[in-house]
């Protein structure tokens, strides 16, 4: 699997105004097997609970130590205020970078049941619109892909 992502990687357009976004499995195995060298950035995405941010800081950690300039938390199914303080604090005391927020949306549930993307089931959504804004953040970047701290994303629902 790990030589089928790479060989995809490989063959993605070396032009610097084309992008290719890897969403990879939720554990450091990727990083181990190579993938960070062909990487410029790395969004690590968490929830507001501790054991979903200290992985996140770990893996933050791990990328940096596999030379990942560019390594940004996004903050994952926001429903107010609270939760997305407790993102930003512990960001803070842990020198990460908060790069979007994607606030609740019962669609992204729906569109799982439905076995359907939230892109197609839901695009004029909160979610949707807040992904589409951390992907023009990956672009123009200001989201760490240009070493930019990154902006809100998108308030949290």
């Amino acid at each position: 699997m790990h030589a089928t992502v790479r060989s995809v990687i490989e063959a993605a357009s070396p032009a610097h105004d084309d992008f290719c976004i890897l969403d990879t499995e939720a554990s450091p195995e990727h990083l181990s097997r190579g993938t960070a060298q062909y990487a410029d950035a790395m969004l690590l995405v968490v929830e507001p609970y501790f054991k979903s941010l200290e992985t996140g800081r770990r893996m933050a950690e791990l990328g940096k130590d596999l030379g990942l300039e560019h390594v940004a938390l996004i903050a994952n199914k926001m429903r107010g205020e609270s939760d997305l303080e407790a993102v930003r604090e512990f960001a803070e005391n842990n020198g990460l970078v908060v790069g979007g927020i994607i606030p609740f949306d019962e669609a992204m549930p729906g569109a799982e049941r439905a076995g359907t993307s939230p892109l197609d089931y839901a695009p004029e959504g909160p979610a949707v619109a807040a992904i589409h804004q951390i992907a023009r953040g990956l672009v123009d970047g200001s989201i760490a892909g240009n070493g930019g701290s990154a902006g809100n994303g998108a308030a949290p629902a």
